[in-house]
C-alpha cells in the first residue's frame, strides 16, 4: 500500500546546532495549543526523531527547516486532541513493533542489538522513545484515514487519465514494459487516493488551525512569534 504522510511528522526532517542532550535542555514553553503546552524539549526530541527517520545529520538543519519542524509539531498535537473517543483503536503492539522493524532495515548495521542501539544513541533516542513517537504516528494515520478516507471518491476515468497522462510515460522513459491498464488500476486508485487524502488533510489541519488557540514563543533567535 502507498503510504501517505502528515504534514507535521510525515510526521517530521531536520536543526541548525548540535542536538541537545536531555540533560543540556533548559525546558521552556515554545508553543500552546489549546491550552496543551509545547516544550523546548518536544521540538528537540522531534528534531532528533525526524533527522533519524529521514537519515541525515541534524547539524545541517537551516532556521526555516527548524521552524517547520515546530509546525508540524502543532499539527501533530491538533490532530492527537480529535483522538477523543474512549473507541478509538490504538495502535497494537505488533503494528509498533511492525514499523519500527520497517524503520530497523533501513540501517547498515542494524541487524545487530549493538549497531541499532548505536545508532538510536547517535540521535539521541532510545528505544521506548522511538516506540512512544511511532506509535503516535501509526494513531495519527489511522485517525487521519478514518476520518478522510470516506469521503474520497475516485472514479475510472480519473484511473485511466493517470495511466495514459502520468505512468505510461514514466514507464516509457524508465524503459519498463507497459503494464495493462486493468491490472495497474488497483494502485493507481489507492496512488489517487492518498493523494485527495493529503489535500483534505491540508484543508482539515487549517480549518483546525483557525478553530484553535495556538501560541508560539521566541524559545530560539530563530523562532519568531505569532498568536491566534
Amino acid at each position: 500500500m502507498i503510504k501517505f504522510s502528515i504534514p507535521l511528522c510525515t510526521l517530521f526532517l531536520l536543526l541548525m546546532s548540535s542536538p541537545a542532550r536531555a540533560g543540556d535542555i533548559v525546558d521552556r514553553i515554545v508553543a500552546t495549543v489549546n491550552g496543551h503546552a509545547i516544550l523546548q524539549s518536544d521540538w528537540e526530541d522531534a528534531l532528533h526523531y525526524e533527522a533519524f527517520i529521514a537519515g541525515h545529520s541534524s547539524e545541517q538543519l537551516t532556521p526555516t527547516e527548524r521552524k517547520a519542524a515546530l509546525d508540524r509539531l502543532i499539527d501533530q498535537e491538533l490532530l492527537r486532541q480529535q483522538i477523543r473517543s474512549s473507541d478509538f483503536q490504538h495502535a497494537s503492539d505488533q503494528e509498533i513493533a511492525a514499523r519500527i522493524q520497517e524503520i530497523r532495515r533501513q540501517y547498515p548495521g542494524a541487524e545487530s542489538d549493538l549497531g541499532w542501539h548505536a545508532g538510536l544513541a547517535r540521535y539521541g533516542l532510545t528505544e521506548r522513545e522511538l516506540k512512544n513517537r511511532v506509535a503516535l504516528q501509526l494513531d495519527l494515520l489511522r485517525l487521519v484515514d478514518a476520518r478522510l478516507r470516506p469521503t474520497v471518491q475516485i472514479d475510472s476515468k480519473s484511473i485511466e487519465s493517470y495511466y495514459n497522462q502520468e505512468l505510461l510515460p514514466q514507464l516509457r522513459q524508465s524503459g519498463a514494459p507497459q503494464i495493462p491498464l486493468a491490472q495497474a488500476s488497483p494502485k493507481i486508485k489507492e496512488l489517487l487516493t492518498q493523494r485527495k487524502i493529503d489535500q483534505l488533510l491540508t484543508a482539515w489541519l487549517q480549518t483546525l488551525r483557525t478553530g484553535s488557540e495556538i501560541r508560539t514563543q521566541p524559545a530560539t533567535p530563530e523562532l519568531g512569534s505569532e498568536a491566534r
